[in-house]
């Protein structure tokens, strides 16, 4: 009898040592649950990385896995679902991940084969739909059909996928089974984020924010691959115990599970962390620490950062309701780490026709073809090629022709010409867009109170000639595309 205790704490000490516990600790919760993982067509897959939230392990070549859990703090067990197979859903047979119970003991899955090369992809992205209401859902069935039209117009031979940012019900979690049936019409695999307004509030503490959230989604952390890219889900709403209040902060359970899931990605592979709250508001919170935007910026992003410098690494989030891009540097690729904060699908929380800083409701499609990674953002109800407005002489601008170029980050460029001349390079500044501040200007005629328009930091400026007859701003993007603003 004691042969074998010793035997089984043995066993628990090596499956501990792989998923990098230096020193284990047993104690009388722990366990080892076991299980397997198959493509649909039964065969075994060796390699596959399975997590519980906290060990990381990989499947042996018979496609089995062995993982220690503590019952106390376990809630799942989830896939990171590898490149050539289909983003498995949040529900069903091929589900990505499985609830930990205290009955069970093995838990297999079963991932689809892409019938697609999924080196070749499109990623729908877009951020804060927050439906509050059943009226909400009018006007978000009317963007899902942009969306679902848009998707249908791109090269059949990609793969695509979805993810939406979190926010995406304003704290109505009965709402999740209508909104992501709605969803499921674009025709694409979608994964989702938790957001601030997907929280449970006025709990005692930040464990208590995530349950209505994972009964409907599963795990507010975990990863999946895409081709040669690998995509990593965090939770970076830190409910702070206190009515409905929270910080921008990741704790070091998943501080900790992501260093074990890097270790296991080439670092030739791209990363792509998917978070709610933005990691950052400019380079003012990047150099010090900003205690008034505490809600609005992850505060121990240096750890975040430090962690993913040895990648190629793009961060996404929402929030913010603003559309905004930071080259922050460090780290692999052309321009270091770069974040886009994306703004809300619902626009201004579904009043008036833009988003607080006058950017149409919209989403992002990002393409990887040939191991190029390219994007754009697509507003609902416009071509792709919008990507700016045009104000001349406007009452809130006088003399100045005025640009509002929603997307820019540093690598692009914006030229103004006036009668075929090219008079300037545009000077950027942050204001506020005049389409937003009208709309915005009497908050009493919408149903939420706290509707306002927010400076963008994309305004673009340039003396204005009245005697011109022809006004037109060029925008040349960083991948080299050219759109056009005319008066």
């Amino acid at each position: 009898m004691k042969i074998n205790k010793i035997l089984s704490l043995l066993a628990l000490c090596a499956v501990l040592i792989s998923c990098g516990v230096s020193k284990p600790k047993v104690t009388s919760t722990a366990n080892i649950i076991t299980g397997s993982v198959r493509n649909d067509s039964g065969q075994a897959m060796e390699g596959v990385i399975v997590s519980d939230g906290v060990c990381v392990v990989k499947t042996d070549s018979e496609g089995n896995f062995e993982i220690p859990y503590d019952r106390v703090s376990g809630r799942f067990v989830f896939v990171s679902t590898p490149s050539g197979y289909r983003n498995a859903s949040f529900r069903g047979p091929t589900c990505f991940y499985q609830d930990l119970t205290s009955d069970k003991k093995v838990y297999d899955f079963v991932l689809i084969k892409n019938e697609k090369n999924d080196l070749y992809n499109n990623a729908i992205v877009f951020a804060d739909p927050q439906i509050a209401d059943t009226l909400d859902l009018i006007p978000f069935a009317g963007r899902l059909d942009d969306m679902k039209e848009h998707v249908e117009s791109l090269d059949p031979d990609a793969y695509n996928f979805g993810i939406c940012l979190g926010d995406i019900v304003g704290w109505q979690h009965a709402l999740y089974p209508r909104i992501t049936k709605m969803i499921d019409k674009v025709g694409i695999d979608m994964r989702y984020v938790i957001g601030n307004h997907d929280m449970t509030n006025w709990g005692r503490s930040y464990e208590t924010s995530f349950k209505e959230y994972e009964k409907f989604f599963g795990p507010t952390y975990y990863s999946f691959n895409v081709g040669k890219t690998h995509y990593v889900v965090l939770d970076d709403n830190f409910y702070v115990g206190r009515d409905y209040f929270y910080i921008g902060y990741l704790d070091e359970r998943q501080l900790s599970w992501l260093e074990k899931d890097l270790a296991t990605v080439p670092t030739d592979h791209k990363l792509v962390l998917c978070m709610h709250i933005p990691t950052t508001q400019g380079k003012e919170d990047r150099d010090r620490f900003m205690y008034d935007i505490i809600g609005d910026n992850l505060c121990n992003k240096p750890a975040l950062y430090k962690m993913i410098s040895g990648f190629d690494a793009l961060i996404l989030s929402g929030h913010m309701h603003t559309n905004t891009n930071f080259i922050i540097g460090g780290g692999k690729g052309k321009d270091g780490l770069m974040e886009h904060n994306l703004g809300g699908f619902c626009g201004c929380w579904w009043c008036g026709t833009v988003c607080v800083d006058g950017c149409p409701p919209g989403y992002k499609v990002y393409t990887t073809k040939d191991g190029n990674l390219n994007w754009y953002y697509k507003s609902c109800g416009y071509a792709p090629d919008f990507q700016g407005k045009l104000y001349l002489d406007n009452p809130d601008y006088p003399g100045l022709a005025v640009a509002h170029v929603w997307d820019y980050d540093d690598a692009w460029k914006v030229e103004y010409f006036e009668d075929g001349v090219k008079i300037c390079d545009m000077e950027r500044f942050s204001g506020k867009d005049p389409v937003a501040k009208a709309e915005f200007a009497d908050p009493s005629k919408y149903k939420i109170s706290w509707v306002a328009c927010y400076p963008s930091p994309n305004m673009f400026k340039a003396p204005f000639n009245p005697n011109a007859t022809k006004h037109i701003v060029k925008i040349t993007d960083r991948f080299g595309r050219i759109h056009y603003l005319e008066n």
